[in-house]
């Protein structure tokens, strides 16, 4: 895929000489499709050539082909058929990502890394990344604002097995507690995708209703974040609870989008005063 076609060679290389790629964008391996492929291995031998570049101290460093190499290893191999090419640090790790995804291996939060370390490591545009592994630039960056998930929702989201559906879903939610809360819940449920919508769904609408009915003096810590949607006009009481939700969800737009913006709101006896802080420099990639 990269690299000099006359750079290229089949070789027989110690297993103990390669090294692991640095940007190899997959995290987990399934312990039973390991092994399916060891015993592979030991009764037929590696098939396909690991793809490795040479090191300056004479090793070799992975590209592609970490099943292989770690089956080989369990499987007692002391060589494995590499095919050895030239390649930059980018190719090197542009050929990880694109060798997982033509495989369907990585799920989405490690497709979401990959596509994140090409991008904030190597200085390509989501354009250009789109362009090179065959996909939309939409897709790319839907993928990417997974990466806002809090931590521990995350790991909720692996260990359960939810679907990228559910995570988007819990994505609206950005109050880390309220969000590993609603995680939890959907887990030990077992809700399906539209219902962990509607959960969320109505779980802000909640929230809504409770910060901003109950103004104070102070602004609160649960601040959130603007976007490009056009405010309604305000014409009576029940406009100004579509005014200040329309608020809400607009400062959480933007703050998916990478925008730093806050709002506060505060009672000043006779009215309420809306103070909303958007950042002029912004250090967010998409």
């Amino acid at each position: 895929m990269f690299g000099r076609e006359e750079d290229k060679k089949i070789e027989d290389i110690p297993v103990s000489d390669i090294l692991a790629n640095p940007y190899q964008p997959r995290k987990t391996f399934s312990e039973e499709s390991l092994r399916m492929l060891t015993d592979s291995i030991r009764a037929c031998g590696i098939i396909q050539p690991v793809n490795v570049r040479r090191r300056n101290d004479g090793k070799f460093e992975l590209v592609s082909g970490e099943r292989r190499l770690r089956a080989a290893k369990i499987a007692g191999l002391k060589y494995i058929p590499a095919i050895v090419a030239s390649l930059t640090d980018e190719e090197s790790a542009v050929a990880a990502l694109v060798e997982n995804l033509q495989r369907e291996n990585l799920d989405f939060f490690e497709e979401a890394e990959g596509y994140y370390s090409l991008l904030v490591n190597h200085g390509y545009t989501q354009d250009e990344l789109a362009r090179l592994i065959g996909k939309s630039q939409g897709t790319i960056a839907n993928k990417i604002r997974l990466l806002r998930l809090f931590p521990q929702t995350k790991e909720l989201i692996k260990a359960h097995n939810l679907t990228e559906r559910h995570a988007r879903a819990l994505l609206r939610l950005d109050d880390e507690k309220l969000q590993v809360r609603t995680a939890e819940a959907v887990c030990e449920r077992k809700y399906n995708v539209k219902k962990t919508e509607r959960v969320v769904r109505e779980t802000l609408e909640r929230v809504n209703n409770a910060d901003f009915c109950a103004v104070s003096d102070a602004p609160r810590s649960s601040d959130r974040f603007f976007s490009d949607t056009l405010l309604p006009p305000v014409k009576s009481a029940k406009n100004i609870r579509v005014f200040i939700n329309t608020v809400r969800e607009s400062i959480r737009l933007l703050k998916l989008s990478g925008v730093e913006a806050k709002a506060a709101q505060f009672d000043r006896g006779d009215y309420f005063e809306f103070v909303v802080r958007v950042p002029k420099k912004t250090n967010h990639i998409i």
